[in-house]
């Protein structure tokens, strides 16, 4: 079979609608597929918001592609037309020596990022809504923000159509294969051939990359949205930023200002390991339980009727840092979208990587955090 495209691309959450857009606007024959029909609530690219933020507590070097994803959002948003983002600001709370405030301020320091240190009396006055501890300090920045996660994928997937790609929506890969210095795709429609391929599948990479097996762990992140039962203006956008607390050492809560009249708040990375194709997507009370006891202490005007709760994946790495490199046997591959988490705000700038990668072109980052490590 003749080589049809320049690029195929497996998986159309963030990562995979951004390569596309990407490598269509670059003017490469794409083709992207998805066994869902995307933006969908399968995987993890859903749940009404996501932060962003640049003063980054994992490391200094998500710094630069993080203001680049900003950038490129920005640029999304202002060509279609359509809210993609809603500046607040935000909140890294913890005590000072906790990974959330000292890394937030080591990474701003290291990259000059505006923000201003609070003690737990200013963050109090200023932010009603919050009721942090006596010893607790907080890192503001005011570039921090939300995104519209539905909303910005379908704006990659939109611009991605109209830049030329062909989407497969509904219609999943289920196998690749080398083929000379090429590959071939299989999907339950037929066979594809392509010069490379991007695998962003998230939950489901260790199925289509069997050596990564046992390295990547699938878990299920419950999230919750509340109703305030007090001073609701008080969590209104332009009153309460986002904001991510560690209250005990390496562990952490998160949660945004109300958006349709609810709070929304999940703890971070506890959820329990799944196979992503048997997900018990139905939460039972006391789940709820322990994010509950953290908004009473926390944030107690927040803790009123429970009105919703979803479930999101994550697809975790050991270290809990990206993965986002050349396959090291096939070089025409490459596997983006183990993100642990954390990584849906990167998504345009992760695509412009990928492209680049898998065209053999420098990135101008540094990706040694995001390095294959099997």
């Amino acid at each position: 079979m003749s080589t049809t495209y320049d690029l195929a691309i497996a998986g159309l959450g963030a990562m995979g609608s951004a390569t596309a857009l990407d490598a269509a606007r670059r003017g490469l024959r794409t083709i992207a597929f998805d066994r869902f029909a995307p933006p969908h609530t399968r995987g993890s690219s859903h749940g009404e918001s996501r932060i962003i933020r640049e003063a980054y507590f994992e490391d200094p070097r998500y710094v630069p592609i993080v203001q680049r994803a900003s950038e490129l959002w920005r640029a999304l948003e202002q060509e279609r037309g359509e809210r993609l983002m809603l500046p607040t600001g935000g909140l890294m709370v913890g005590r000072p020596e906790s990974g959330v405030v000292a890394g937030a301020r080591a990474s701003a320091d290291l990259h000059g990022l505006p923000y201003q240190m609070l003690d737990a009396r200013q963050l109090r006055a200023r932010f009603p809504a919050l009721r942090p501890d006596d010893d607790m300090v907080a890192v503001w920045e005011p570039n921090a923000g939300i995104l519209y996660p539905e909303a910005c994928v379908a704006a990659q997937i939109a611009a991605a159509e109209a830049a030329g790609a062909t989407i497969r929506a509904g219609e999943g890969v289920t196998a690749w294969r080398p083929d000379g210095e090429g590959v071939s795709v299989e999907t339950p429609a037929g066979t594809y051939r392509a010069s490379r391929l991007v695998l962003a599948t998230g939950a489901w990479t260790p199925t289509l990359l069997r050596e990564i097996d046992g390295e990547l762990s699938i878990s299920r992140q419950p999230l919750f949205w509340f109703e305030p039962r007090a001073n609701e203006r008080a969590f209104d956008p332009e009153r309460l930023p986002i904001h991510i607390w560690e209250w005990a050492p390496g562990r952490a809560f998160y949660g945004f200002p109300r958006l349709n009249g609810l709070v929304k708040m999940a703890i971070h990375g506890e959820g329990d390991p799944i196979d992503p194709d048997a997900l018990r997507r139905e939460l039972v009370p006391d789940e709820s339980a322990e994010l509950r006891e953290l908004i009473e202490r926390y944030l107690p005007d927040a803790a009123g009727r429970l009105v919703l709760g979803v479930v999101c994946l994550y697809t975790n790495t050991r270290d809990e840092h990206f993965l986002i490199d050349r396959h090291p046997r096939h070089p025409q591959v490459v596997v983006v979208s183990a993100c642990s988490g954390h990584g849906f705000k990167f998504a345009p700038a992760i695509g412009e990587i990928a492209v680049k990668l898998a065209m053999g072109d420098p990135t101008g980052y540094d990706l040694g955090l995001f390095a294959w490590r099997v």
